[in-house]
């Protein structure tokens, strides 16, 4: 079972449960996770981005590295400051991250942003996986301070279609997007996960709009608990291929 939704360290405005790698890797092993990509939640706020990095590549090496890797770690890139261009080759080069994690609503740019667009190609080039993120909390339980409203994706289609090549997972997107919006963007070649997908037999109705290999597994653990993810597959009526590809085939061919 490959997560494709994980992320370290600490949430700013309050602990989670498993927010300690140690914990978070045992978890994962008994729940049967045999590759969870993972971003940092310091990405978010902090300005040292190298430094995020660094030591999201450490962690994963140390708690969850060997012969067959369970942590696999994408770097956050913040295409407004100064030095993104050099901490995404880092990414590539020094720490040989698969991809990257992006969250445009906390690093203040919008996706029709021309760095945004030097960003892909950067990426594209280097062979990285770009994982975009949609929203990370509930507009209802954000903290009075830290209002952050979801990405607007709107211009992301267009995007697509710039860059040839370009592998693109959504993130906790599915909530938000708008249904065309979605039809669009699979259509051009985009995955989502299933991390804040919801309702009875959610999956069952996603796969009558969305073709089966766009659709991965993603937990948004710890900030969701895994088990909720699990349960999405167990609730809709799917047969065992169905499950294979979401849950492992999908990612691996990304």
């Amino acid at each position: 079972m490959i997560d494709t939704n994980i992320y370290l360290s600490r949430w700013p405005c309050r602990r989670l449960p498993c927010d300690d790698t140690p914990t978070l890797v045992d978890k994962l092993r008994k729940a049967g996770v045999t590759q969870a990509w993972c971003g940092s939640f310091d990405s978010l706020l902090h300005k040292d981005i190298a430094g995020v990095n660094s030591r999201l590549a450490e962690e994963c090496k140390t708690h969850g590295g060997g012969e067959k890797p369970l942590l696999i770690p994408f770097g956050a890139i913040n295409p407004k400051l100064p030095a993104w261009k050099e901490d995404l080759r880092r990414c590539a080069e020094v720490h040989k991250m698969s991809g990257i994690r992006l969250h445009p609503n906390y690093h203040g740019y919008k996706l029709d942003d021309p760095d945004f667009a030097a960003l892909l190609s950067g990426a594209t080039e280097k062979k990285l996986v770009v994982q975009l993120v949609i929203r990370m909390e509930d507009p209802r339980t954000q903290h009075p301070l830290l209002q952050v409203p979801d990405v607007d994706a709107a211009p992301l289609e267009a995007m697509v279609k710039q860059h040839a090549g370009l592998r693109l997972v959504i993130l906790n997107g599915l909530m938000s997007l708008r249904p065309d919006l979605v039809d669009k963007l699979t259509a051009a070649g985009v995955s989502f996960d299933i991390g804040m997908l919801e309702g009875i037999a959610g999956l069952a109705r996603l796969l009558q709009s969305v073709p089966l290999q766009r659709i991965l597994f993603g937990s948004y653990f710890p900030f969701f608990a895994w088990e909720a993810a699990k349960l999405k597959l167990q609730e809709s009526a799917l047969v065992r291929f169905q499950v294979e590809a979401i849950t492992e085939k999908n990612a691996a061919a990304i």
